[in-house]
């Protein structure tokens, strides 16, 4: 029997903007996926019969990655994640999936963070019919705070570029690390508003927005500008400049019309507590993300306004063997 478990991601600043070159500054939270496999006679996951067609991150991992021809296995899969809400939870299935697959098959192999990023990259644009951003899959593999552009971003460490081709064409990454200050003394709480954010659509609703309305490119601009003002702040552990970053951005991304009234809602009523709020993830639904050294606070108004809290760290470790 192998366990494995990687964690999911919360996007801080650049959503939306990331798609038009600017970057995306992610950290891994301390929720994930856990994925548990056992020889067996017969191949299930979670008690029911596997069928790969149903399962393409996975059966892509098994098949197309690592040739697995052992036994059967008994997959059981546990996440402490919110189910299509801008978390990262393919991304975390297909790491700890890539990592239990990778000890299943060699008991004595080191894990190498890198190569599993690049794993769970390949699965997820294989299940996305060949787009796929780095993002989600390099920050639940590397851990910490992963930042992912077009190029190398100032002030930031170049860990690896990913490429991929997708129908449009072959795009490029450039997927770097900031090191978090030890003595942070802050929390992250997310919000569930209990809708689900649907990526694809919000993505182009705001394709449509800028090529009816140039001008809102300049919001792009912004969300960009403040994005390296709130990673500079993380960076020296600034946390005030990386909540008026948070801030800033929200309201940025509430000006291409990917925000929500129960996205709002839950934003305005963590701010008594928090040094800084936003959307994250797509937007349209979803989850939002306070910046706080009150996370009980925080999680109570979350609850009193109607959405799920989660508690984490800023920036936890990336995917690991549990056993």
């Amino acid at each position: 029997m192998v366990k494995a478990f990687a964690p999911g991601k919360c996007i801080l600043f650049g959503e939306h903007a990331v798609v038009y070159g600017h970057p995306a500054v992610a950290v891994a939270i301390d929720s994930g996926v856990e994925v548990e496999l056992t020889e067996s006679d017969s191949w299930t996951i979670e008690g029911m019969p596997f069928h790969s067609e149903k399962h393409p991150h996975i059966s892509h991992i098994l098949n197309d990655v690592f040739e697995y021809g052992g036994r059967p296995l008994k997959i059981a899969i546990e996440s402490g994640l919110f189910s299509a809400a801008g978390l990262g939870s393919s991304a975390a299935l297909s790491n700890a999936m890539g990592a239990a697959v990778l000890r299943m098959m060699d008991a004595n192999a080191e894990l190498d963070s890198i190569k599993l990023a690049r794993i769970g990259h390949a699965a997820e644009a294989k299940a996305q019919f060949g787009r796929a951003s780095p993002t989600d899959t390099a920050t639940s593999a590397l851990g910490g705070c992963v930042v992912v552009s077009g190029e190398q971003v100032e002030g930031t460490e170049h860990i690896f570029d990913a490429t991929l081709h997708t129908p449009e064409g072959e795009r490029k990454w450039s997927v770097c690390q900031v090191d978090l200050p030890s003595d942070l003394d802050a929390w992250l709480v997310l919000g569930f508003t209990g809708i689900g954010s649907p990526t694809g659509e919000m993505v182009a609703g705001v394709a449509k927005l800028l090529e009816e309305d140039p001008s809102k490119h300049q919001e792009m601009d912004s969300i960009a500008m403040i994005t390296q003002a709130g990673l500079t702040a993380l960076g020296a552990g600034n946390l005030e400049g990386v909540g008026m970053a948070m801030d800033a951005c929200h309201e940025k991304l509430q000006n291409i019309g990917v925000s929500s009234p129960e996205l709002d809602a839950l934003v305005e009523a963590v701010r008594p507590h928090s040094i800084g709020a936003k959307l994250t993830g797509a937007g349209g639904g979803g989850c939002m993300v306070a910046l706080t050294k009150f996370p009980q606070r925080v999680a109570e108004a979350i609850e009193v306004a109607g959405g799920t809290p989660l508690i984490s760290r800023l920036g936890a470790d990336g995917v690991r063997i549990l056993s």
